[in-house]
């Protein structure tokens, strides 16, 4: 029984699935649309609103206190593996995006099962995407 046992392993050791949780979140904030299986879209869907949710404070924050904005930016930067221009875009056109929403910013659409091994396919997207609806 896994009573109060938190999190996915994604049969993966834990550097892989830090890697794996990385790339996806990387992905997701720059495409934002992805398509993956339901487990993984799962799996990294808390770390992407968690991000959003940091760069909706550092926002908030940054226009009484530009120590506490730098140091949202900061933490975000930490968590997406220091890359500026992912930075860059979840501060200036992610976060404001999403200023009025109090949370829910990703969606899961399912696609149905993938031909070889028959893994349930879905579309990870964030809401209100500008993204046209056919590119996946």
């Amino acid at each position: 029984m896994r009573h109060q046992v938190a999190g996915k392993k994604l049969n993966r050791d834990s550097g892989h699935r830090k890697a794996l949780r990385l790339n996806l979140t990387r992905a997701l904030l720059e495409k934002e649309r992805i398509q993956t299986t339901l487990a993984k879209a799962q799996f990294v869907r808390g770390n992407v609103e968690r991000l959003i949710t940091v760069a909706k404070r550092g926002l908030a924050k940054a226009e009484t206190n530009s120590a506490a904005g730098l140091h949202a930016r900061r933490v975000a930067a930490s968590r997406m593996g220091n890359n500026r221009k992912l930075v860059q875009k979840l501060f200036n056109e992610l976060a404001p995006r999403y200023k009025a929403r109090p949370g829910g910013y990703t969606r899961i659409y399912k696609l149905g099962p993938r031909e070889g091994d028959n893994a349930e396919m879905v579309l990870l997207e964030l809401v209100d995407t500008t993204v046209s609806p056919t590119a996946r």
